[in-house]
């Protein structure tokens, strides 16, 4: 059985422009469809997190309206308190990146807090990419890669194609006009080739090993593709 690193955020919201702390952490759904996926298929999630924190779940993932009804919500509920990998995870310095057969980051707003100037993190994703490992990066997760940077001063995921929260999206959340900062234009800054869907919709982005999703409908997508790259 081989290993799936998920390198989550161990942050438990997100500062908006104002000072505020917006309650946050991960997405439930982009967290549980890959888990699930994955273990199916027969392999074993290991967490890992900044410091080796037990991760947050964002409250609002686990909303009837954001699962389909309250039986998804509660079954998105049962289903991550049954992960008992998140219960414990490594700490992202400790990770030994040849026990793994793929990294894969899920989102919510909590790596724009934390992940998004992780140097450790921006440290696993360069060797991850320039290895050839499988990574799968879905919907705020890609704040990870604005870390990623090589020795040159330039951003790994330069010149990739990609995709990731889109601004359309961010507005249509109603957090565009509070934040410090959007995902889409940070991506575009560090020269990546920002792929563009449909807001809300299921689109998946593969460039070489990388795979990326561009919201939360986009994590199961994501996953079977990753599984297709492990063979």
């Amino acid at each position: 059985m081989s290993k799936i690193l998920f390198v989550m955020t161990g942050a438990d919201h997100w500062t908006l422009a104002d000072g505020t702390k917006h309650p946050s952490g991960f997405w439930a759904e982009e967290v549980v469809a890959p888990y699930e996926a994955f273990t199916a298929a027969g392999h074993e999630v290991v967490v890992a997190t900044p410091g080796g924190v037990v991760p947050t779940v964002d409250r609002a993932s686990l909303a009837p309206e954001v699962n389909g009804g309250q039986d998804g919500a509660d079954r998105v509920a049962g289903a991550l308190a049954s992960l008992t990998a998140l219960q414990r995870p490594v700490a992202l310095a400790d990770v030994d990146l040849g026990e793994y057969a793929a990294v894969f980051y899920p989102g919510g707003h909590g790596p724009m807090e934390d992940l998004s100037a992780d140097a450790e993190s921006g440290r696993l994703l360069t060797r991850a990419l320039e290895s050839g490992l499988p990574l799968g990066v879905v919907c705020h997760g890609p704040a990870g890669l604005l870390a990623a940077r090589k020795e040159d001063g330039t951003n790994a995921f330069a010149g990739y194609r990609l995709t990731g929260f889109t601004n359309a999206e961010e507005t249509q959340a109603g957090l565009a006009e509070k934040a410090k900062w959007l995902l889409q234009d940070r991506l575009v800054e560090i020269g990546a080739d920002f792929r563009e869907g449909e807001p809300w919709a299921p689109h998946v982005v593969v460039d070489r090993n990388l795979v990326t999703g561009q919201n939360p409908a986009s994590s199961a997508p994501l996953a079977a593709e990753l599984l297709k790259k492990l063979g």
